[in-house]
């Protein structure tokens, strides 16, 4: 396995243990390294600045949409997802086209991979945070499941456009 592969699954879990025990302060310094060396060493903006940015506006949208359902409960009067859960969303963009390509074809192995792992990881993270799921787990699950079997393969259809998008734009370049 590449180096840069392992570099990039390193980066996402310790910037995920990062946020969701340190939540707010220097612990962010953790993400925001993992996404300066992300984009300096792994990749590079302009390859993947699109798909960063867009899949943290979607995460950032779909878990304040949550958190205003009630599936979440982060002890505060948040009515929008804390800082330290949206930088997670910006991290996962960053697995779709290096550690969690694996899972994109065929699609709808991400799709079983999302509605396992996604109400997985915020279980753990709940447990970790001390964010609160009042529906309670098995509704809960139930909610993030089908969400995550949806998401997850919509994530990497937005990476195989935007690396579609730049290739073009580096093969015009190029002529």
């Amino acid at each position: 396995m590449p180096i840069r592969l392992i570099a990039n699954a390193l980066l996402f879990q310790a910037s995920w243990f990062a946020c969701v025990l340190g939540g707010t302060g220097w612990w962010l310094l953790v993400p925001l390294t993992a996404l300066v060396i992300h984009f300096s060493w792994v990749s590079c903006w302009a390859a993947e600045g699109k798909l960063v940015v867009s899949v943290t506006l979607i995460g950032a949208a779909l878990d304040s949409f949550l958190l205003q359902l009630g599936v979440f409960d982060f002890a505060s009067t948040e009515t929008l997802a804390p800082v330290w859960l949206v930088l997670l969303w910006a991290l996962l963009a960053t697995t779709l086209n290096h550690c969690l390509a694996w899972s994109a074809k065929p699609i709808w192995l991400a799709g079983i991979l999302g509605a396992i792992s996604g109400p997985l990881s915020y279980f753990a993270g709940s447990a970790l945070a001390g964010v609160g799921l009042p529906l309670g787990q098995l509704y809960t699950w139930c909610i993030l499941a089908p969400i995550w079997a949806i998401t997850l393969p919509l994530l990497h259809g937005f990476a195989h456009l935007y690396r579609e998008q730049f290739r073009l734009l580096e093969m015009s370049r190029r002529r």
